[in-house]
């Protein structure tokens, strides 16, 4: 029952801290913020776990540990309320902020008219006063508090339930209970996505809409969803799951028994004799942040910290552990980008809506992940590969998903023609195929309503810039289309329709996914024979501590760092932003060359950094093994002259 509860727990938590990422553009779009300041939110959970993973692995089974995870669980749920409520402190969104009534008057102040007779409202850059801005800092801040607060609320919940699993368990149940509770909760990112996907095909402001509704689809780039919903959800099944916990006893009675299926399979092993040498291999790697407290339970605090530096350097300074660890965090570093952007990239790449974005990376991407992590466990256990084959496995994972990321810097489209914006970056010549027809209008280069001339393929980022002084609306099979008329930009003063021009690679995005999703699972076959390489490379007293070294390195180099840098490399690309208050907001058109480029470049520099580690790994354990066998045999040599 326990490893039910904390299976249930552990996915619930992973779809809090997964739902982010899901939702990480519409957060963008909602609140004018960065890819970079996105990257940051997105791992600023990073910092509350690192900064207390290393007290609480001290303190081990020195507490009521069933208790302290339900605290923790409730940290998470109360951290999941805290990135919802900007939400409701917040005014309701305004797809068009020249005008405070979105259904009535946006048209009006997007359209061309004459300077005397354009709306008060459109002739300012809005309210920018310091309250504003004030009100702009305290809504990020309270979604950077948030999500420390996650990462402090996740400390004891699985160190402490896979140590209690373990000392509680009959011996040779606790690795086939563990191996459940892993099982499950990796399903809890592919979750997160598919309720972003569900809930950011509703409008965000869903519990408060204007009178007669809203002229927006999903597909329109100024909608945002209902991205705070998910967190409620997430908050109140974490909630549910955690209620158990403080109903479970301190200690439990030992099991007794293991199951009998479990003993059919050990007796039909090939060798049991190293049977519970076995055991304990097979579930350390899964113990990884089990805590550190079992190198030296007896030990203070101050002497606990003390140790702990020394250990590190010794691991350190052993080649295998440290390229190991280098290539984890290469591994690591690719998978935190992607699980952040890639849904981004995809929507601005392809011109998909965010909810088919996340459906393809729930739907494809993350499962593939989970068989490939799966896959490496079985060859490992079904092949008994030793540290050399174990460090081939990788290097093949490595080099093959390598392999599969050079078709992806082709697959994609140059962004099309924006008037005014594009005719730098290579693109046909001229903002519009009447250059002036907009002057006389009164337009303001902050708003943003795009239409498109179908005809040219050109978007202009109002009605106005593209001179339509009128608009209608058509009703066709129950649905709404939007039409700006009489404009002087477009060939015959033509009509064009509301939204972004449809891209030509809308076709390419499953094959695009396809591939991604299967480097990324031949990627994450390097996971077990990764960590069977480090425990069986460094010394028996220090595994322990070894894999907990390992998880705060990963942390502390890969999944800290990466969405930052993903996101800084995203904000290069951008070739329009949008200006809130004077300051730089949220990115409206980026350069999709350079933004493929970067983003696929990041990504292969990463999977390159893991396959020329692996290589050293290689070569390190084949050169110790021809030093061991020389060894023996010069030993064998001396031992017949005896």
């Amino acid at each position: 029952f326990f490893v039910l509860c904390h299976s249930l727990l552990q996915l619930t938590q992973l779809m809090i801290s997964g739902y982010l990422k899901s939702s990480i553009s519409t957060v963008e779009k909602r609140f004018g913020l960065s890819s970079q300041i996105s990257g940051l939110l997105a791992a600023f959970n990073e910092v509350g776990n690192v900064s207390l993973i290393l007290f609480v692995s001290y303190f081990g089974s020195r507490v009521h540990r069933p208790r302290m995870i339900g605290y923790g669980a409730l940290l998470v749920a109360t951290a999941g309320l805290l990135m919802a409520l900007p939400h409701f402190i917040s005014e309701p969104y305004r797809y068009d902020h020249s005008s405070s009534d979105n259904r009535s008057l946006d048209f009006e102040a997007s359209l061309c008219l004459p300077t005397t007779m354009a709306p008060a409202s459109a002739l300012s850059n809005g309210s920018c006063s310091s309250h504003t801005e004030t009100k702009h800092l305290t809504m990020v801040g309270i979604m950077f508090a948030a999500q420390t607060l996650l990462g402090i609320g996740g400390v004891p919940i699985q160190p402490f339930g896979i140590s209690y699993i373990d000392d509680f368990a009959h011996h040779s149940n606790s690795p086939l209970y563990i191996g459940i509770l892993f099982g499950i909760t990796t399903m809890g990112p592919g979750l997160a996505y598919g309720l972003g996907s569900l809930m950011l095909r509703l409008y965000v402001d869903i519990d408060r809409m204007p009178e007669g509704g809203i002229n927006l689809t999903p597909k329109d780039p100024r909608w945002v969803g209902a991205w705070w919903l998910g967190f409620l959800i997430s908050s109140g099944l974490v909630v549910l799951a955690s209620s158990p916990y403080f109903f479970f006893p301190r200690e439990m009675p030992k099991e007794k028994h293991e199951f009998h299926f479990r003993r059919k399979v050990l007796a039909s092993a090939a060798s049991t004799a190293s049977k519970g040498e076995d055991l304990s291999s097979q579930h350390e790697p899964l113990k990884k942040q089990a805590g550190l407290a079992q190198i030296a339970p007896d030990l203070t605090l101050v002497q606990f910290v003390k140790v702990f530096p020394r250990v590190l350097l010794r691991n350190l300074r052993h080649p295998i552990f440290l390229l190991v660890v280098l290539s984890q965090v290469c591994t690591s570093s690719m998978v935190a980008g992607m699980a952040t952007f890639l849904p981004k990239f995809l929507e601005r790449q392809f011109s998909i809506t965010a909810s088919f974005a996340n459906m393809l990376l729930g739907c494809l991407t993350i499962p593939l992940v989970i068989v490939g992590i799966m896959m490496g466990g079985v060859l490992v256990k079904r092949l008994h590969l030793s540290p050399v084959q174990c460090s081939a496995l990788c290097l093949l994972g490595s080099l093959l998903c390598l392999l599969f990321s050079v078709p992806l810097f082709f697959i994609g489209c140059s962004t099309h023609q924006i008037a005014g914006i594009t005719q730098d970056l290579g693109a046909q010549p001229g903002p519009s195929l009447f250059p002036g027809c907009s002057e006389p209008c009164s337009c303001q280069s902050d708003d943003f309503n795009p239409v498109c001339d179908t005809s040219a393929y050109v978007e202009y980022t109002t009605p106005c810039h593209a001179g339509c002084t009128g608009r209608v609306v058509q009703e066709a099979l129950g649905k709404s289309q939007v039409f700006y008329t009489n404009c002087s930009c477009v060939a015959g003063n033509g009509t064009v329709p509301a939204g972004s021009c449809e891209s030509a690679c809308s076709r390419l995005v499953l094959p695009f996914i396809v591939l991604f999703s299967l480097g990324a699972g031949l990627a994450s076959i390097t996971h077990t024979p990764s960590f069977m390489l480090i425990l069986r490379g460094v010394k028996k007293e220090d595994k322990t501590l070894a894999v907990g070294m390992q998880f705060m390195l990963l942390r502390v180099l890969a999944w800290m760092p990466s969405p930052v840098i993903h996101g800084s490399a995203i904000d290069t690309t951008c070739v329009h932003w949008a200006l809130t208050c004077g300051r730089r907001a949220v990115c409206r058109y980026y350069d999709h060359d350079l933004l493929r480029n970067r983003f696929i470049g990041l990504q292969f520099f990463f999977k390159s950094g893991s396959l020329v580690c692996f290589t050293l790994v290689l070569a390190i354990l084949r050169q110790q093994s021809r030093e061991a066998s020389t060894r023996t045999t010069v030993k064998s040599s001396e031992l017949q002259q005896l």
